[in-house]
């Protein structure tokens, strides 16, 4: 298996000029493979032979400084070098000047992901359309204009309207019709307020707010 992308280094030094890597001594290994289902780097396989063991089959994955797999190991088996390997990378690469770089770049996406997730929780919370149905006599009432004038200048629209009446004759002669349309946010903003504001409307031309839906 080829070293993943995102281990081939170790803070811009290239893993393989780091000797650090786990030594499994087969005697001591009883094959309990906790250091295989462990590893999250995938650095160890079994031998597929009756005498099980651990193999360190991709040494150059392991977490530079890393010895999980050694404090649990529980006949000793795994060895690592001298943290002072460790130590003189740090030293001859300058690491800390890239690690303040790296934590920076973290603490900034740590910070976008957060607004992210602050925006989406808003988004989440807002209502951004509402299906609403009214009824009454909207023949002299000029209904439409009145609704084109509560919109106009406001970040919302009127789409999917439609106005139902039981015959020409009937809405000539002032029979109850029904519309019913559709009032969306057209910068994804609440539009609760606004539906409040139409209710009143509504109401104040004597029609019948039959209902809404707000998603």
């Amino acid at each position: 298996m080829a070293t993943k992308p995102d281990m081939a280094t170790w803070h811009g030094v290239p893993r393989q000029e780091i000797p650090w890597f786990p030594v499994v001594d087969a005697e001591k290994c009883i094959g309990c493979q906790l250091c295989y289902v462990t590893c999250g780097r995938e650095v160890y396989e079994m031998t597929p032979d009756r005498r099980t063991k651990a193999v360190a089959a991709r040494p150059y994955q392991c977490m530079v400084g890393c010895t999980t797999c050694a404090t649990i190991c529980p006949t000793l088996a795994i060895t690592f070098p001298s943290r002072d390997v460790v130590w003189k990378v740090e030293r001859e690469h300058k690491i800390f000047s890239v690690v303040r770089k790296e934590a920076g770049a973290k603490r900034d996406k740590s910070r976008v992901l957060q607004e992210r997730k602050l925006a989406e929780e808003k988004l989440a919370g807002t209502t951004t359309r509402a299906q609403i149905r009214i009824a009454g006599d909207f023949g002299e009432k000029r209904f439409l204009v009145k609704l084109e004038e509560a919109i106009k200048g406001k970040p919302f629209d009127v789409v999917n309207l439609r106005l139902e009446v039981p015959t020409l004759k009937g809405l000539l002669e002032k029979a109850p019709a029904h519309m019913s349309f559709e009032l969306t946010s057209t910068e994804m903003g609440d539009v609760r307020a606004f539906v409040a504001e139409l209710k009143e409307l509504v109401h104040a031309n004597a029609l019948v707010w039959v209902a809404d839906s707000q998603t």
